[in-house]
């Protein structure tokens, strides 16, 4: 029998807010999380693109000193995000054999990798931290978050770039179904800021020019639109079995009702034009659900604002809505974030969550002439999405070809 999965804390760390009701009410006032980098590298290294969304407060002024030291910045992230979702949900009572992890990051402990390679070409091997291993692997932020709140049922790690960690909620979902836990804490984390990534992506031409204006680099459906920005940080979700969350009185934000993951198997960072592999996770998501297109009221689109990359999302969605995908309400919440990368599906599925919750879709800012081949329904204020029963998709979609959606229903207890 299909249980019933409710989501019972939230928390986030984010270029518009150190937690998630600072993120959400920066996101509904049009807030904007990206900024000139202030690094002396940005300067020193020559960067053409030099500014990105950083995170509005660093993890490592949140966390204890020696837990900080221990954990690369990408596990810092995590560890703010699920502890302050854990804190949320009530810190509930379940035995550590049935409190599970799913986690995601896109590229992992890049900076400890890094500057550890700094340190062994400057200082010699002997100067190299013993625990450089243990903190660049991208399971170090599941262990992390696993070891600090003693869930031994499972601590699992996704790696499918930007779809990383909206996979990560959609496994949580399953193995809630499948009985592997009655709670489980899901998200994903990215500290990638960094020269090297800077630098590549520029030379991909992925990137926003938009050097005086970085405010207004992130504007996706705009006509001009020309590249993402990068952002960093974290966001988590506590998932329980509805029957786990009424038995203990928990708060019940929304439903998880369901989730869909495909390949495009196309390009390794293209996605495919015809929308094949994308629409058909929003109908895995949907049939999950045991709904249909028509059911769906609001949209949390991957939108980076790339030239290319809106208009192949909006294809996918034509393919699954037809010409009622002009009527849906629409966010694109990069264009406030930037692109969190590993993190950016928790972080868009717990907005979506508080979407359908307060029947509220997020504005997407720097809209100022949307592009006439993606007609959606965007706007840079906030759209209402009326009464009633709420069911709302969150996409998103990364290099190699990776598919994610998840589907979120406001929660109705009858």
């Amino acid at each position: 029998m299909t249980k019933k999965i409710v989501v019972t804390g939230i928390g986030a760390s984010t270029p518009i807010g150190g937690t998630a009701p600072e993120s959400w009410t920066a996101l509904l006032a049009g807030e904007s999380g990206v900024r000139t980098l202030d690094n002396d590298w940005a300067e020193q290294y020559g960067l053409a693109v030099n500014f990105a969304g950083t995170a509005k407060v660093d993890p490592a002024e949140v966390l204890e000193r020696p837990v900080a030291k221990r954990l690369d910045p990408s596990s810092r992230f995590a560890l703010v995000a699920a502890l302050e979702a854990w804190a949320d949900a009530g810190e509930p009572e379940v035995p550590s054999e049935r409190l599970g992890v799913d986690w995601a990051t896109g590229i992992g402990g890049l900076w400890t990798l890094l500057d550890a390679w700094d340190t062994l070409r400057e200082k010699g091997p002997r100067r190299v931290m013993p625990l450089t291993v243990p903190m660049l692997m991208p399971n170090a932020p599941s262990a992390a978050v696993s070891m600090h709140l003693e869930a031994r049922a499972y601590a699992r790690t996704v790696a499918s770039a930007c779809a990383s960690s909206t996979e990560s909620v959609v496994n949580a979902y399953e193995h809630l179904q499948a009985g592997l836990a009655d709670v489980v804490i899901a998200g994903g984390a990215e500290a990638a800021i960094h020269p090297i990534t800077l630098a590549s992506f520029n030379s991909a031409q992925a990137l926003s020019k938009r050097v005086d204006s970085p405010e207004t680099a992130s504007r996706p459906y705009n006509v001009d639109r020309d590249g993402f920005v990068m952002g960093e940080g974290a966001a988590a979700l506590v998932l329980e079995t509805e029957e786990h969350a009424l038995a203990r009185g928990a708060r019940i934000y929304a439903e998880i009702a369901g989730g869909g993951v495909t390949a495009d198997s196309y390009h390794i960072t293209a996605n495919d034009p015809e929308g094949r592999g994308a629409s058909r996770a929003v109908h895995i998501a949907l049939e999950q659900a045991g709904a249909t297109p028509d059911d769906v009221t609001h949209i949390n689109a991957h939108a980076t604002s790339t030239p290319v990359g809106d208009i192949a999302e909006y294809t996918a969605l034509h393919k699954v809505f037809g010409d009622r995908v002009k009527q849906i309400p629409v966010s694109a919440t990069k264009a406030a974030t930037g692109h969190l990368l590993g993190g950016t599906g928790a972080l868009e599925a717990l907005f979506t969550v508080l979407a359908v919750q307060n029947r509220l879709a997020p504005p997407t800012i720097n809209l100022v002439e949307q592009d006439p081949e993606i007609p959606l329904s965007a706007s840079p204020e906030a759209q209402p999405l009326g009464d009633g029963p709420q069911l709302a998709i969150s996409n998103s979609f990364g290099f190699g070809g990776h598919n994610a959606v998840v589907a979120v229903r406001s929660y109705d207890r009858s």
